[in-house]
């Protein structure tokens, strides 16, 4: 591997390797074979629908209360604008994924940041929070493998969130794009399947499971905020893109979906092993919490290291990470997230040399 070559910790996409392109030019043939008018047409606003059905059948939900959109983030988006006005509180994790603060901070929500422990959010914190008179719109929350911190919610402070969501009268918005893409330990059930109040919207996309260029992604709630929703996208763009959600939907049906799933996971498994020790042995100082799960790792640099100098100085040794500032309001000075999804085993050990040195650098 030459110097020169980019070794990027900074994407959360699969690299090509592991994405089943035969499987999907399979799915793309049978759907055009099984459906050609209704995959041709505009369709309807809600998705396509062998596909919404194949989401509530996975979810254990009715078809009125799933709506397929393009990607997760137009999800997001379409709750955001359903439930946050300007000035109206809403919760988000500490860290978090950047484009939720960005698109909460375009709508004029006053966002307030809970902490994120090794288990997940800190529910004692945000009860003080409500107590203290906030009262959100929603609580957004990424409770597998979450995106920067890379931690799991436990199943006592799932249930702990009900409750408060329950007592509080706020939703909770469940983005749960990671959840199949388990290395290790038992799955936990969602809030969505604990939830017996309706307090609890579901989001998550075949992005990480099939590949990004896909666009599919969904939201589970409430049929009467379906409905809701389902109008707006209809007056936004008729329908979602019927070819991709048709060929996601032969991909599931097929059961393709199960094997690329494994591949994933076993590929990310072994490349996020690889890369904990390799920071263990390379950056004296470093902490982290070593993930389950999912695409990233978030570390936390010794006190006297800035990110800021870090990102700089691993760039002109081509290597890209990203700064924890992007996914706080405020802090994150000392914290990277890296992404091990689009690395191959060979070159993680490299591409942490390379931080390594850079790190060394702006020590001296």
């Amino acid at each position: 591997m030459t110097a020169e070559q980019l070794i990027s910790f900074a994407r959360g996409a699969p690299s090509l390797d592991i994405v089943d392109v035969e499987g999907l030019k399979a799915a793309a043939v049978r759907a055009f074979d099984a459906d050609p008018g209704g995959i041709t047409a505009y369709g309807t606003s809600v998705g396509y629908p062998p596909l919404r059905k194949w989401i509530a059948k996975k979810h254990g939900v009715s078809v009125d209360q799933v709506l397929v959109t393009n990607g997760s983030l137009q999800a997001d988006a379409f709750l955001f604008d359903y439930l946050v006005g300007a000035g109206d509180a809403v919760v988000v994790e500490r860290p978090t994924y950047d484009r939720t603060l960005l698109n909460l901070r375009s709508k004029g929500g006053e966002i307030h940041a809970v902490t994120i422990q090794p288990d997940g959010v800190d529910t004692d914190e945000l009860r003080k929070l409500l107590e203290s008179g906030v009262r959100p719109k929603l609580a957004h929350i990424i409770p597998n493998y979450q995106n920067p911190a890379g931690v799991t919610l436990s199943l006592a402070k799932r249930r702990a969130l009900l409750d408060l969501a329950t007592e509080y009268g706020f939703t909770i918005f469940e983005d749960d794009p990671y959840a199949d893409i388990r290395f290790r330990g038992e799955a936990l059930p969602s809030m969505l399947s604990l939830d017996d109040k309706g307090v609890v919207v579901h989001a998550s996309s075949f992005t990480k499971t099939v590949c990004p260029g896909v666009r599919v992604g969904y939201l589970v709630g409430p049929a009467p905020l379906i409905a809701d929703i389902a109008k707006r996208a209809t007056n936004l763009y008729i329908s979602p893109g019927m070819v991709a959600q048709a060929i996601v939907h032969q991909f599931c049906a097929s059961g393709d979906i199960d094997r690329s799933i494994q591949t994933v996971c076993t590929a990310l498994g072994e490349r996020a092993k690889v890369l904990a020790t390799s920071l263990r042995e390379h950056i004296p100082g470093v902490r982290f919490t070593e993930p389950d799960g999912g695409y990233f790792l978030w570390i936390e640099l010794p006190d006297d290291v800035r990110a800021d100098d870090v990102f700089a100085a691993a760039a002109e040794r081509g290597v890209a990470v990203v700064k924890g500032s992007d996914f706080l309001l405020e802090g994150g000075e000392h914290a990277l997230r890296l992404a091990y999804s689009a690395v191959t085993v060979d070159q993680v050990d490299e591409g942490v040399r390379r931080l390594a040195a850079a790190v060394e650098a702006v020590r001296a």
